[in-house]
């Protein structure tokens, strides 16, 4: 979810096209949250691990 969030918001931003932009941008939050949240060992929606 990272890496898809960082190439929209990359494509979104040199083609300039705002809902790319902000589409990256959201999953970007989500995807880092994910990570966070998995990192610290707290299960997230009932499952301990996202693949």
């Amino acid at each position: 979810m990272l890496v898809v969030g960082l190439i929209l918001l990359l494509l979104g931003y040199l083609l300039h096209v705002s809902i790319l932009y902000t589409i990256g941008v959201i999953l970007l939050v989500i995807g880092a949250v994910l990570w966070i949240l998995g990192a610290v060992g707290r299960p997230v929606g009932g499952r301990k691990v996202w693949f």
